[in-house]
Order: structure tokens, then C-alpha cells, then sequence
């Protein structure tokens, strides 16, 4: 009888955190009319995830160093617009270089379509090799356009975003930036870096109605990385498929949770995933000591010969 009684309690306990959640969930950002400005975005993620934006009626600002590439998606997305007010602004820079520069052009593309509703920081690039292979140039390159690249951008209009009581913020980390992958060591910190900026940056911002996500795009099929993006405006973490889902839950840690129910799963799933997760470990581990071994006896007969 008690055992009943406890697992009723526990249901009923369950159902009124799924009728509570909403309450206490972002409403979504309406992209009708509303500004979005895309860093790194005359290709791959940044430019699908314009597109995107651009069919449900946003007004698009693309950001990225090749004038000839933007000027080339400027035209291929326009072909989606659904009404004749709207604009593709295409603003040449390199958002890792000067912060005064970033801030500059960020006032004017306001000045032209209005304040920024949503800023996706998708600018980045990636180098992979052995630790000591890499010059150390390259992880100062990495740090400043992946990591540097999104703090200028946000830092340029979150002022207005909190005059206003509204905004989104979305940082496209990876899967990289979750776990420490081998032949990562001058990318992974960098994307690592951004889970610990959009932790600190939402306890501040929260209170004025601005919502930070943090994407973790595996080996991204870019397409449907944009309608993963679409859906998930207002969640702090978005990912895609099992291995994300799995990689989320097991990286919670501290970071906010934006539904009762999202917290609840991460508690219920976290003990079989991080046995899972070992799993995973010891898999690489395997892999990587067996290229080892047979990078050592390639190197030995080569010697003898």
C-alpha cells in the first residue's frame, strides 16, 4: 500500500512539473520581422542557418571576411523570401581582429534594419594535429576566431539587447567542445571556452528577457543543423541525434536548464550514460594506443630497411 502511494505521489509530482514548465520556459523568438545577424555566414552552419531564418520572414545581417562568398549568399538567399520587405545585409570583416571595428559595423547594420533580435556566432575554423606538431601561433589563431570572434560580436549589442528586455544569443560550439577528442588540442579549448561564456553571460542577462544557447553541432549535416537551431531558440543547449542527446545530459554540469523536465531527464539519464560514456573512453583509449603501436613498429622496420 505504501509503495502505491509512494509512486503515485511521485506521478502526480511529475505532471504538475510538466504543467508548471512552460511557465517558467522562454517563449520562442518570433522571426517575422525580426532582425538576425549570423557571424561566419556565407557558408556551412552560418549561412544554412540564415536561410532558414530568411524563409520564416527575418531580416538577415551575414558577417564574414570574403566579400565575393557573401555577395554570392546574399543572392541565394533572397530567392527564399516570403515577402518583399525584406533584406540580406552583407557586412565584410573579420570579427576576431578589432573589437572597434566589430562594434562599429554592428551599429550601422542596427542603424539599417533595427536592433538585433537574435545573434548566431557561427565564425570559426579548425586545426588538427598532434599537440606538439602545432605551432603555437596556430592555438592563438584558433583562440581569437572562435572564441574572441563571439565575445565581440555579443559584447557589440548586448547593451541594446538589455534596453530593450529582449534577445537571443546562440553560440555554435561542437561536440569538440564537450569532450577532448584526440588531434583537438589547439580547437577543443576554444570551444570549451564558450560553454563556460554562455553559463556566466546567462545568470546576467536572464533577468532582462535574453536567452543564450550553446549549439554542439557534431560532423554537421548543415541543413539539418538549421532546423535543429529553428526549434531550439529558447534552450541553453542544443544538439543533434543520440550521441549529442547523451553528450548534453553528461556535460550538464552547472548550466541552466530552461524546463523542469529538461532538468529531470538530465537526472534520471546521467548514471546509465556516464556508463556508457566509459564505455566510450575506453573504446578511444583502445584506438588511439593501437595507431600507437602500429605507428612504432611501422617506424622500426623503416629503420632496419
Amino acid at each position: 500500500m505504501l509503495l502505491l502511494l509512494a509512486a503515485a505521489c511521485v506521478v502526480a509530482f511529475v505532471l504538475l512539473l510538466y504543467m508548471v514548465s512552460p511557465l517558467i520556459s522562454p517563449k520562442p523568438l518570433k522571426l517575422p520581422g525580426a532582425h538576425v545577424v549570423v557571424t561566419g555566414g556565407s557558408s556551412g552552419i552560418g549561412k544554412c542557418v540564415a536561410i532558414e531564418c530568411y524563409k520564416q520572414g527575418a531580416f538577415i545581417t551575414l558577417i564574414a571576411r570574403n566579400e565575393s562568398k557573401l555577395l554570392q549568399t546574399k543572392k541565394e538567399i533572397e530567392k527564399y523570401s516570403v515577402n518583399s520587405k525584406q533584406v540580406v545585409l552583407c557586412i565584410s570583416v573579420d570579427v576576431s581582429k578589432d573589437y572597434g571595428h566589430v562594434e562599429s559595423v554592428l551599429k550601422q547594420a542596427q542603424e539599417k534594419l533595427g536592433p538585433v533580435d537574435m545573434l548566431i556566432n557561427c565564425a570559426g575554423t579548425s586545426t588538427t594535429g598532434k599537440f606538439e606538431d602545432l605551432e603555437v601561433s596556430c592555438f592563438e589563431r584558433l583562440m581569437a576566431v572562435n572564441y574572441l570572434g563571439s565575445v565581440y560580436a555579443s559584447h557589440a549589442v548586448i547593451a541594446t539587447m538589455k534596453e530593450r528586455r529582449m534577445g537571443r544569443i546562440v553560440f555554435v560550439s561542437s561536440q569538440a567542445g564537450q569532450v577532448g577528442l584526440f588531434g583537438y588540442t589547439a580547437y577543443s579549448p576554444t570551444k570549451f571556452a564558450l560553454r563556460g561564456l554562455a553559463e556566466a553571460l546567462q545568470m546576467e542577462v536572464k533577468p532582462y528577457n535574453i536567452y543564450v544557447t550553446v549549439a554542439y553541432p557534431p560532423d554537421t549535416d548543415t541543413p539539418g543543423f538549421a532546423e535543429e537551431i529553428k526549434t531550439k531558440q529558447g534552450n541553453f543547449n542544443s544538439f543533434m541525434g543520440s550521441d549529442g542527446y547523451m553528450l548534453s545530459v553528461l556535460t550538464s554540469g552547472m548550466s541552466p536548464v530552461t524546463a523542469i523536465t529538461e532538468g529531470l531527464q538530465q537526472v534520471v539519464c546521467m548514471g546509465i550514460f556516464r556508463i556508457i560514456g566509459l564505455f566510450y573512453l575506453g573504446s578511444f583509449d583502445s584506438i588511439v594506443r593501437r595507431c600507437m603501436i602500429q605507428r612504432e613498429k611501422s617506424e622500426s622496420t623503416d629503420k632496419t630497411k
